[in-house]
C-alpha cells in the first residue's frame, strides 16, 4: 500500500499572497509556505488495470500529506493546472476545500469561489484554537475540492489529501519527553488509510455517473488509491487515521480476526479517554482514529480490514454482509521498539454550551433533486444570518429510507445524546459530521440529531451539506453568514 508523500515547504511564494485579503493574518502570519501543482496523471489502481487519467494535488492520489502545527500558520497556493477541455466526467473549475480546519471565510473553499485553469488560489491557515480554547485543538484533517455541482466527480476523480494537525499534547512524537505529550503512535507508525470505491468498465477505465442523483458506489474498494492493498507492520502498535472519501458508501470496518482496538478521535478530534471496539460505522467524511496493537500475534500472521456493510445505492447501507468485503491486508513481519503508549485520558472536553437559538433543518427530496427545508441551494441566498459568537442548537432530521452524513463548515460541534449507550460513546466527543439513517440502518444511525455549535472568531460564508457528495451536488446544501 502506498503512503502519500509528505508535502514539503518552500521558501516563498511568487508573486507574494495579498495578505490584506485574510482576516486573520495579522494576528497569525505566515510561517510555512506550500505551492501545490493541481494536475492530471496517469494513476493505476491495479497492476491488472490500465493506467487511467485521474487529478490530483502534485499529481498524486491522495495528495500530499501536509504536517501541520498549531503555532506554524501556513499558506498554501492551489494552482489550477488542469486541462480546460477535459474529457470524461469532471469540471476543471475547481476551490478547496480543508475539511473541519477552523478557518476564515476567503480561505475556507466556498462551493461558489471556484477558479478556472491557469489561475491559482491562496489559502491562509491560521492553526487557530477556535476560540482560543487548547482543548479544541483538531488533528486528523483532509482537504478537497468543493467546486458547486461537481464535488462528487471531482473528489472520485482523486482531487483529495490528508493533513495531520499537530500541537504539544498531540505532538506527533512517540518519544517526546513534555509531560502533557500524549506519546501516541507516530512517524512510520501513524498511518492515513483513505478509503474510496470505485467502478470500471469493461476496459479498465474509471467511470462516474453523473446523472443519477441518488448516490454512486463503486464495486471495487480502494485504500489510498489502490484496489485492496496489502502493507507491512511490526508487532507494536500503530495509529490509523481512517478517512472515508465517499462520495456515497458507508462502511463497517473491523478486522478479520475480530481483534479489539482503542478509539482515540472522530472527526480529527481527540476524545476525553480511548473507547474499546471491535467494529465502527464510517458514514462519508467522518474520520476514526484508532490505535490497533499488533504486538499480540506473531510474525507471519496476515490480518484483513473488512467492510461488512451491505450497500448497493445511494439509500445508504441495507444490511449487514455474511461475508464482509475484504478492503486491505496487514502482513506482520518483524518485530521493533515500541515507546508509544495510549494514556487513560487523551483531551479534556470542553462542557457543552447552553443554546440560545434553535433551528431546524430538514433534508429531504423534491422532483428528484435533494433540497434543505424545502429548498435547492442557492449560491446567492443566505439561509441564516448568525451573530458571532452565539450558541446555537440544530435540530438535523432527515426524510427516511434515506442516509444522509451531514456536514457544517467553520466549527466543530456537540452532537446531544441519542441512540444507545455504544452510539453515545462514539458520538460523545467534537465532531463535524453526524449520521442520519435511511430506516434500514436499524440501531446503526438514528434518522435525526440535535447539534450544539458556537460561532467564534470567523466572519463570512460558510456552508452546511450532506456529504453524500452527489447529493449535495444536487442542491442539499445551505448557505450562512456569520457577520460581527
Amino acid at each position: 500500500m502506498p503512503l502519500p508523500l509528505v508535502k514539503t515547504t518552500v521558501s516563498s511564494l511568487t508573486p507574494a499572497p495579498v495578505t490584506s485579503s485574510f482576516q486573520y493574518y495579522s494576528q497569525y502570519p505566515v510561517k510555512e509556505y506550500y505551492d501545490v501543482d493541481v494536475k492530471e496523471f496517469l494513476h493505476s489502481f491495479h497492476p491488472s488495470l490500465p493506467l487511467n487519467k485521474a487529478w490530483g494535488y502534485d499529481g498524486m492520489l491522495p495528495g500530499p500529506l501536509f504536517k501541520a502545527r498549531y503555532g506554524s500558520p501556513m499558506i498554501v497556493r492551489f494552482r489550477n493546472n488542469l486541462p480546460a477541455t477535459s474529457t470524461g466526467f469532471g469540471d476543471p473549475k475547481i476551490v478547496t476545500h480543508m475539511h473541519n480546519a477552523h478557518s476564515a471565510s476567503e480561505s475556507d473553499g466556498f462551493t461558489g469561489d471556484f477558479y478556472a485553469p491557469g489561475m491559482y488560489k491562496d489559502h491562509h491557515y491560521a492553526h487557530m484554537l477556535a476560540g482560543g480554547d487548547p482543548n479544541e485543538a483538531l488533528g486528523s484533517l483532509w482537504y478537497h475540492d468543493h467546486r458547486v455541482d461537481f464535488t462528487a466527480a471531482n473528489t472520485y476523480k482523486g482531487l483529495v489529501g490528508t493533513c495531520f494537525l499537530f500541537d504539544e499534547v498531540d505532538s506527533g512524537d512517540e518519544t517526546d519527553t513534555n509531560t502533557r505529550a500524549l506519546r501516541l503512535p507516530s512517524g512510520d507508525y501513524d498511518l492515513p488509510l483513505f478509503l474510496a470505491d470505485k467502478q470500471f468498465d469493461a476496459n479498465g477505465a474509471l467511470i462516474f455517473s453523473q446523472t443519477n442523483l441518488n448516490g454512486f458506489v463503486g464495486d471495487r474498494f480502494t485504500v489510498n488509491g489502490v484496489i485492496q492493498p496489502f502493507f507491512k507492520v511490526a508487532r507494536r502498535k500503530y495509529r490509523l487515521r481512517f478517512y472515508n472519501g465517499g462520495p456515497s458508501r458507508w462502511y463497517g470496518v473491523k478486522f478479520s480476526n475480530g481483534m479489539s482496538f482503542k478509539l482515540i478521535a472522530t472527526d480529527g478530534n481527540l476524545l476525553d479517554k480511548p473507547t474499546s471496539l471491535t467494529r465502527f460505522v464510517h458514514a462519508p467524511s467522518e474520520r476514526f482514529d484508532i490505535v490497533v496493537d499488533f504486538s499480540q500475534f506473531p510474525i507471519g500472521t496476515q490480518i484483513v480490514l473488512q467492510n461488512d456493510i451491505a450497500q448497493s445505492d445511494g439509500r445508504g447501507p441495507s444490511g449487514t454482509l455474511a461475508t464482509p468485503i475484504q478492503l486491505m491486508r496487514f502482513d506482520i513481519d518483524r518485530d521493533a521498539a515500541d515507546p508509544s503508549q495510549v494514556p487513560a485520558t487523551l483531551r479534556t472536553l470542553p462542557p457543552i454550551p447552553t443554546p440560545t437559538v434553535t433551528r431546524n433543518w430538514q433534508f429531504s427530496n423534491m422532483g428528484g433533486a435533494w433540497t434543505v427545508n424545502g429548498r435547492l441551494f442557492d449560491l446567492n441566498r443566505v439561509d441564516a444570518v448568525i451573530k458571532r459568537g452565539t450558541v446555537e442548537q440544530w435540530n438535523l432530521s432527515g426524510m427516511g429510507m434515506w442516509s444522509h452524513p451531514i456536514h457544517i463548515h467553520m466549527e466543530e460541534f456537540r452532537v446531544l445524546a441519542r441512540g444507545d449507550a455504544a452510539r453515545q460513546a462514539i458520538e460523545r466527543g467534537r465532531k463535524d459530521t453526524v449520521q442520519l439513517g435511511n430506516g434500514m440502518m436499524g440501531a446503526i444511525a438514528p434518522s435525526s440529531a440535535s447539534v450544539v455549535i458556537r460561532f467564534r472568531d470567523m466572519l463570512g460564508k460558510y456552508m452546511m451539506h450532506c456529504h453524500n457528495t452527489v447529493h449535495e451536488d444536487h442542491a442539499m446544501m445551505v448557505r450562512f453568514d456569520v457577520i460581527p
